[in-house]
């Protein structure tokens, strides 16, 4: 069996946490010396008959000044059209940039529990991170 511990790199984007603004953006993550990417967003309850989206921002800036949403081409998968209750996601991140954040956006409701993380891929083929 070959080794998939030594080819990825876990990095939080989202702390757990019950996100109640109406947007919650996530850490600014380099994708220096990963090969590739996937995004995992877990959830928990969501109050108040919420609605939320998840989106992927990305950009060659360190700070994502002029960063744009990832879209079609930039991602392997699709975020569904609305975050459903204790579910796990995960996108695959292709595109081109050197910098992802992970945003959750309230578009109703009070509040929902999620957390995401950035798996870095194929990091012996691109070098260390």
């Amino acid at each position: 069996m070959s080794d998939l511990k030594n080819n990825i790199a876990v990095v939080s984007a989202l702390a757990p946490a019950v996100h109640a603004a109406t947007k919650a953006d996530a850490a600014i993550i380099d994708l220096q010396g990963a090969g590739s990417a996937t995004v995992i967003v877990n959830t928990g309850a969501i109050v108040g008959s919420g609605d939320y989206t998840i989106s992927l921002r990305h950009g060659d800036a360190s700070d994502l000044s002029g960063d744009a949403a990832a879209s079609g081409d930039d991602l392997l998968g699709a975020f569904p059209a609305t975050l459903t209750a204790d579910t796990s996601y995960a996108v695959g991140y292709r595109g081109g940039k050197r910098y992802v954040r992970v945003v959750i956006t309230k578009n109703s409701g009070t509040s929902i529990a999620a957390g995401a993380v950035i798996v870095k891929g194929d990091l012996s083929l691109a070098g260390t991170v």
